[in-house]
C-alpha cells in the first residue's frame, strides 16, 4: 500500500509539475506575448541554461551567443541530423533544429548547462523549440505580409508621382499589373484626407475600403497626417465624406475634376480645399465650392494673358516642360521639402527646376506677387485647357491689371477683405505689410513699428476671418494677394519673361 501511495504521489507530482512550465510556455503563444526573445530568455531560466537561437549562416537571432562546433550546427540546419546531446568542456549541450519558412535556413536552438539534462529539462527544451518554430513561422508570415504591403504602397506611390509630372503612359502601365482598369479613364478627383498622424495607416485603409479599391490611396510622403486619394469614379467623394463624418478629428478636401495629367493641380487644389475644410462644421470641402478669382476673369482674356506670361517655356521640349511646370505649381504651393518628397526627387532638384522657370520668366520668386500671378498662370493653363471664344483675336494680350479690374472680380476682392475692418487691430494694413514684406514678420514688424511675434499673432487672426491659410505659404495665400492687388493696396508685378510686347512686359510702350 505505502509503494502504491508512493508511486501515486510521484505521478501527481510529475503531472503538476508538468503543468506548470508546460502553462507557463503556452502563455507565449498568446497574441500578447509572441515575443520570441522572451520565450528563449524564459527557456534559459526554467533550464538554468545559456540558450541561443541562430540561423544556418551563424546570425544570432536571440539569447546568448554559444561556441559551437560549425560543423555539427551545419549537420544540424542541413537536416542531416535533427539534434544532437554531446557533453563538451564540462558542459552538456543540446542542439535542436527549428524550421523556418521556405526559403529562410532552419535555425537552430542550442541550451548550454553545467548540469546533465534529465527527462524534464529535455521535455522543456523539446516543446520550446516547437513553440520557437511556431513564433518564426508567425514572425516571418508577418514579415512578409508586411514586405507586400510595403512594395504595394510604394507602387502607390510611384504610380502618383508619375501622375505628377504627366507621364499618364507610365503610370497607366505600372498600375496595370495590380489595378486593371484603375487609370482606363481621362479624368479624376484627388482627395486628402487628414488625420492624427498615429491613426494615419488606420485612416488609409479606411479609404481603402470605402472606396472599394477602385482608387489610388497613398500615404502622402511630405505629410505625416495625409492620405491622398485619386479616385476616377464619381462615387468616391461621397463615401470619403460618410468616412468623414464618422471619425471625429479628421478632415477632407477635394479638386475638381481634372484631367489624369493634370494631377499636381488636382493635388493643390485638394490641399486648398482642406485648409477650408477645417473651419466647417462638417469637416469637408470641394475646391468648386469657393469662388475663386479665376472664374471672376474674361476667359479668353486669362487664356491670352497666361499664354504670353509663359511662353519663354514654349521652346522646351513637352517633357521637360511638363515637368518644370509640374514641380513649379507644386513648389509654389508647398515647400521645397515636402516638393521633393511628393515628386520623389531630391530639394536640391525642386529648387533647380523652379530657379531655371523664374530664370526663363526673368521673375523672382521671392515676391509673393509674382509668385500668386505665376501661380494664377499655372492655374490657368490647368482650367482653361481648350481655348476659350474670343482668345487670340486682340491686338495684344490683356495686362494682369486689366484681368484684375473687372466689377466681378474687384466686388469679390473688396468682400473679402473687408471681412478684416470690423477688428479693432487693423488686421487688413499688417496683412498688407506683410504680404509686401514677402511673408517675412521681422520686416513687416519694423515697417509697422510693432514686434514680429504680433505680425504673426496678427496673420494668424486673420485666417479663420477669411477661411484661408496664410502663414502656409500656398493657393489661400495667393487669392488674398490677387485680393489685394484688385483693390489696389499693392503695386501690380512686374513679369519681366513676357515677350516683347505683350502689356505686361517692361519694355512695352
Amino acid at each position: 500500500m505505502a509503494g502504491r501511495e508512493d508511486a501515486k504521489r510521484q505521478r501527481t507530482s510529475g503531472a503538476g509539475e508538468y503543468a506548470g512550465w508546460a502553462r507557463e510556455l503556452l502563455e507565449h503563444l498568446r497574441p500578447a506575448g509572441r515575443d520570441l526573445t522572451r520565450v528563449v530568455a524564459w527557456l534559459a531560466g526554467t533550464a538554468q541554461a545559456t540558450v541561443s537561437l541562430q540561423d544556418g549562416t551563424g546570425r544570432l537571432l536571440a539569447g546568448t551567443r554559444v561556441p559551437l562546433d560549425d560543423g555539427l550546427v551545419a549537420d544540424v540546419t542541413s537536416g542531416r541530423i535533427a539534434s544532437a546531446a554531446l557533453e563538451d568542456r564540462g558542459r552538456h549541450l543540446r542542439l535542436v533544429r527549428v524550421e523556418r519558412s521556405h526559403p529562410a535556413r532552419a535555425a537552430v536552438l542550442t541550451v548550454a548547462r553545467e548540469a546533465p539534462f534529465d527527462r524534464r529539462v529535455s521535455d522543456i527544451v523539446t516543446h520550446t523549440a516547437q513553440v520557437v518554430e511556431l513564433l518564426l513561422a508567425g514572425h516571418e508570415s508577418n514579415a512578409a505580409g508586411h514586405r507586400l504591403r510595403r512594395a504595394t504602397s510604394d507602387l502607390r506611390l510611384a504610380i502618383l508621382q508619375l501622375l505628377m509630372v504627366e507621364d499618364t503612359v507610365a503610370a497607366r502601365r505600372v498600375a496595370a499589373g495590380l489595378w486593371p482598369g484603375l487609370l482606363d479613364t481621362e479624368t479624376a478627383c484627388v482627395y486628402v484626407v487628414e488625420s492624427d498622424p498615429a491613426e494615419r495607416d488606420r485612416l488609409a485603409e479606411e479609404c481603402v475600403s470605402a472606396t472599394g479599391e477602385r482608387a489610388l490611396v497613398v500615404r502622402c510622403p511630405a505629410v505625416d497626417a495625409h492620405v491622398i486619394v485619386l479616385a476616377p469614379f464619381q462615387e468616391a467623394g461621397q463615401e470619403l465624406r460618410s468616412l468623414v463624418g464618422r471619425r471625429p478629428g479628421v478632415f477632407l478636401g477635394g479638386s475638381a475634376r481634372q484631367g489624369l495629367d493634370r494631377t499636381a493641380a488636382a493635388y493643390g487644389q485638394a490641399v486648398s480645399a482642406l485648409a477650408v475644410a477645417r473651419f466647417r462644421s462638417q469637416r469637408a470641402a470641394l475646391y468648386a465650392e469657393r469662388t475663386r478669382p479665376e472664374l471672376l476673369m474674361d476667359p479668353a482674356e486669362l487664356y491670352d494673358w497666361t499664354a504670353g506670361v509663359l511662353s519663354p517655356l514654349d521652346t522646351l521640349s513637352h517633357h521637360t516642360r511638363a515637368e518644370l511646370l509640374a514641380t513649379t505649381r507644386l513648389g509654389l504651393e508647398f515647400t521645397a521639402v515636402n516638393t521633393a518628397k511628393v515628386l520623389g526627387v531630391s530639394r536640391n532638384t525642386v529648387r533647380a527646376r523652379m530657379d531655371r522657370v523664374g530664370s526663363l520668366l526673368r521673375t523672382d520668386f521671392a515676391d509673393l506677387t509674382v509668385r500668386a500671378a505665376v501661380h494664377l498662370a499655372l492655374n490657368s493653363q490647368v482650367g482653361l485647357a481648350e481655348t476659350p471664344p474670343g482668345a487670340g483675336r486682340r491686338g495684344g494680350a490683356a495686362r494682369l491689371a486689366d484681368l484684375l479690374s473687372g466689377p466681378a472680380l474687384r466686388a469679390w476682392a473688396g468682400d473679402l477683405l473687408g471681412r478684416l475692418d470690423p477688428d479693432g487691430r487693423d488686421l487688413r494694413r499688417t496683412l498688407r505689410t506683410w504680404i509686401a514684406a514677402g511673408g517675412n514678420a521681422e520686416r513687416a514688424a519694423h515697417q509697422i513699428g510693432m514686434h514680429a511675434q504680433t505680425v504673426r499673432e496678427h496673420v494668424r487672426s486673420a485666417e479663420p476671418v477669411l477661411e484661408r491659410e496664410l502663414l502656409a505659404a500656398g493657393s489661400d495665400l495667393y487669392e488674398v494677394v490677387l485680393a489685394h492687388l484688385a483693390t489696389g493696396d499693392l503695386d501690380q508685378p512686374l513679369l519681366l519673361g513676357t515677350k516683347p510686347g505683350h502689356p505686361d512686359s517692361p519694355v512695352h510702350d
